[in-house]
């Protein structure tokens, strides 16, 4: 990561049409976990590896007939605020997962009670929890800044964990010989 107050800054205009342009940036970004100061003003903290995606990102905005500059810069002034948006948006993203954690939870809960205690299901439920600790991975990846969720995140993924596991050793008992 780069020095503390060290930012990429991509600003950029793209043309209305294609929508698809538009839409795709943004979802880079997003990916990034970049964060909008204002309309077109996207930002990062420094590293090499942002940089790099960022340079490419600004390649994209050229191909698309826009205009893109990626700067950087320090942060002379509204550092806190700039880290605390930064922050939040990852804490958003740690608040989606954990509610995704407990719709797992729950329908494990519900695949118990009702005893649909099948390998199908057991496979099902091990993959949905394979996409949430990706997705964990991704976000704590994004997390050079310290956002306070992250290890009350990590903890809803280990309970999910518990959660399948208990719900393995169902699906083993159910299906020994009797």
């Amino acid at each position: 990561m780069g020095e503390p107050g060290n930012w990429l800054l991509l600003v950029y205009k793209v043309p209305v049409e294609p929508a698809r342009a538009r839409a795709m940036i943004w979802r880079r970004l997003k990916a990034l976990g970049a964060v909008y100061l204002q309309d077109g003003v996207a930002a990062l903290p420094a590293s090499s590896p942002t940089e790099r995606a960022l340079r490419a990102l600004q390649r994209e905005v050229a191909n698309f007939g826009g205009t893109g500059y990626l700067m950087s810069c320090t942060v002379i002034a509204g550092h806190a605020q700039a880290v605390a948006a930064y922050n939040r948006a990852r804490d958003e993203e740690y608040a989606e997962i954990v509610s995704r954690c407990r719709d797992f939870e729950a329908e494990i809960e519900r695949e118990t009670s009702a005893r649909h205690l099948s390998y199908a299901e057991l496979e099902e439920n091990d993959e949905d929890l394979a996409k949430l600790k990706r997705w964990l991975e991704k976000v704590q990846a994004r997390d050079v800044l310290g956002a306070g969720q992250g290890p009350q995140t990590a903890e809803a993924v280990a309970r999910c964990e518990a959660a399948l596991e208990s719900f393995a050793a169902a699906v083993y008992e159910a299906d020994a010989p009797r």
